[in-house]
């Protein structure tokens, strides 16, 4: 989305991803160290599409569709060939990438042909998160386009604690080409500038132009003075429309893209729980969650969207399913009578629920409450494994896999009132980020009396559920550690705790940083 956002991407699949995070080097082999892979997560294989004919598009492959609509000119320019010899020696790249994009390639391909654009934009997903509907950058771009907070609410995309546009596959993609047709038109009709644009921001773009303008030096993309990231990001993209137009000549094999829809859209009417929704489809939460991948929580949001994606494969029986179950029975609901001292922050945070969303529950003009009422609280059908990238679920797959040095013993650890990752941390003599990486939290989340973690003890054994990804930040000029808290919404004693410098030390351009940032939370 901006040259940013292109320089690091944090992914919830367990792909290793180049993408955007290869601009930063500038060369392609490279993949940025800032670059983590997270935890593995099981990825369900693509479902099949329906075998029905008529769906597909004079009996085409994707592929062909995608070639007939290239419209960019042709290029020749020695950046341009390092990409093209960096993509036909990692041929199993391109299958990985594509593999995984085939869920939302072809609705991308569809939306590009409608708006009359170059089918290559139907490619940049590649490019800027590897097609990863959850990849995060440190800038705190994320999705699929890497929209910005500020940037994605321009182009109507909603964000609350239930739900983030910016990761929804139909919205995102709306967004994303409602921009880059914007830039197009402020550009003057120039494709390689307004793909910078999108890349670092129209404003940088147009100081370069004007600078080069000044001076009495050509304008193009290729004459002008952008950030490293921004002169990769540009060529990454038509290098692998080379790739893409002739494979045969690069000895690449594409993966088999069907031309019909992989998803459906339905309109479900209400708030509906996201196991049931599995359910009813007949699929795992996985594929739920990688179709609906801007629903942050174990539910749809109560004020909408009431969509869900659904594989074509499974639509009929969706909605069949769905049809035979009233609203009022697609949430669970517990009553809680209010004690002495309650919020409705506080209930809310204690049932994994908003305020907002129990205000609305409740029909509460405001958001004062009474001890000794009772509130309607809507909470999760399924216990927490059910629902497939839930930070339980994540948490205990991760304690499981986790292992710590020859030297050490895996024991449990029962969390107690006062305790605290540092606290525990030092009684085992380990490191607070190792405690963190063992039990799939982040350093910054708060430990609850009674929680169970997985300690790789170098200490005696004592007696003893938001997605979380783990960032390396590169210390630019103008930061300093409550800017960068403040960026991350983290606190400069987390950052100080991970990173074992001081907070009234001095830290400089360049310096890397280590970060646990809360993706669901990303601004």
């Amino acid at each position: 989305m901006n040259a940013a956002s292109s320089t690091l991407v944090l992914t919830a699949l367990a792909f290793a991803l180049t993408g955007c995070g290869a601009a930063l080097n500038h060369k392609p082999e490279e993949i940025s160290d800032s670059i983590v892979q997270a935890e593995p997560v099981p990825v369900p294989e693509p479902v099949p599409p329906p075998e029905k004919p008529d769906e597909a598009t004079n009996g085409e492959d994707l592929w062909e569709r995608i070639r007939a609509g290239f419209a960019l000119q042709q290029y020749d320019h020695p950046q341009l060939e390092q990409y093209i010899n960096w993509y036909a020696s990692h041929p199993e790249y391109i299958e990985r990438v594509f593999t995984r994009g085939q869920r939302y390639l072809y609705h991308i391909t569809q939306r590009v042909e409608e708006e009359g654009l170059p089918l290559e934009i139907a490619l940049m997903p590649v490019v800027e998160s590897a097609f990863d509907p959850f990849a995060y950058s440190y800038a705190t771009a994320t999705g699929m386009w890497q929209f910005m907070s500020g940037t994605g609410s321009d182009y109507g995309l909603k964000q609350n604690w239930w739900y983030d546009g910016r990761r929804d596959v139909i919205d995102s993609t709306n967004a994303a080409l409602s921009y880059l047709q914007r830039l197009h038109q402020l550009f003057d009709d120039d494709w390689l500038h307004a793909l910078a644009a999108y890349n670092t921001g129209q404003g940088r773009l147009q100081r370069a132009i004007t600078r080069n303008a000044k001076a009495g030096k050509p304008t193009d993309f290729w004459s002008l003075k952008l950030p490293r990231e921004t002169r990769a990001y540009v060529p990454q993209l038509l290098a692998l429309s080379k790739i893409i137009a002739d494979p045969e000549s690069y000895q690449i094999t594409l993966p088999p893209l069907g031309n019909a829809p992989y998803f459906v859209a339905i309109d479900v009417g209400s708030q509906l729980d996201l196991a049931q929704a599995a359910e009813f489809a007949g699929i795992t939460m996985d594929e739920l969650y990688l179709l609906n991948p801007g629903f942050n929580r174990w539910a749809t949001d109560p004020d909408g969207p009431h969509r869900l994606l659904i594989p074509a494969a499974k639509s009929d029986s969706f909605s069949e399913a769905l049809a035979a179950v009233p609203q009022t029975q697609r949430i669970s609901w517990r009553r809680y009578t209010i004690a002495p001292g309650d919020s409705l922050i506080k209930i809310a945070r204690q049932f994994n629920t908003s305020a907002e969303a129990l205000q609305s529950a409740n029909n509460l003009r405001s958001s004062r409450i009474r001890a000794g009422d009772t509130l309607l609280i809507p909470k999760a059908s399924m216990e927490g494994e059910h629902y497939a990238y839930s930070a339980n679920q994540r948490r205990e797959r991760t304690q499981s896999k986790a292992s710590g040095g020859a030297d050490s013993i895996k024991v449990s650890y029962t969390v107690r009132k006062g305790d605290s990752f540092w606290r525990i941390a030092n009684h085992h003599k380990v490191s607070v980020s190792a405690l963190a990486r063992w039990n799939g939290m982040s350093p910054r989340e708060t430990l609850k009396p009674g929680q169970t973690l997985v300690v790789w003890s170098k200490a005696p054994e004592t007696d003893s559920t938001g997605v979380t990804r783990k960032l390396s930040y590169k210390v630019r000029t103008g930061d300093s550690l409550a800017r960068i808290a403040d960026k991350f919404n983290v606190s400069i004693k987390d950052i100080t705790r991970w990173n074992g410098v001081s907070s009234k030390g001095y830290i400089h351009p360049g310096q890397s940083l280590t970060l646990f940032v809360d993706v669901t939370k990303g601004r």
